[in-house]
């Protein structure tokens, strides 16, 4: 007996260690096994430049949530935005989603400003008020190159 219980020791401390690493890999993944009970909005913008899968949406500086997906529709020409939105918070029928930067050459990440109509946006609602970002190199090549007007 004596002979497997180093065996089984070291047997139980991997075992636990395989299943810590699955543990926080799944966390810092945003992954979640049960579902995470957030619910989808839509948004539609004319350009998405620098956005990308997993930035973060902001309302009133503090996340609220993530891009999932960014797909094209191809009927109106858009770029649709999916996001995932905690559950709780309440956005309304005239919130306006901004993409922003993080800093002057930060990471791109929407910026919803709540609004204050009656209605809330309901689950899979879109947000139809956006504007894009600020393409900051174009500025600077106007300026460089005198097409800015004072």
């Amino acid at each position: 007996m004596k002979k497997y219980a180093m065996e089984t020791t070291v047997g139980i401390f991997v075992v636990i260690g395989l299943l810590g690493v699955g543990y926080m890999t799944a966390k810092l993944g945003n992954f979640s096994f049960l579902g995470d009970g957030t619910y989808p909005l839509f948004a539609k913008f004319t350009t998405v430049s620098g956005l990308r899968v997993g930035s973060s949406v902001e309302m009133l500086g503090i996340e609220i949530g993530r891009v999932e997906s960014l797909t094209m529709d191809q009927e109106d020409q858009m770029a649709v935005v999916e996001m995932r939105i905690e559950p709780g918070v309440q956005v309304f029928g005239d919130a306006i989603a901004s993409i922003k930067t993080a800093g002057l050459i930060g990471d791109k990440f929407i910026q919803i400003d709540p609004g204050g109509a009656d209605d809330i946006l309901k689950p899979r609602g879109t947000i139809t008020d956006t504007q894009t970002a600020v393409d900051i190199e174009e500025l600077i090549g106007k300026y460089a190159f005198g097409e800015v007007e004072k």
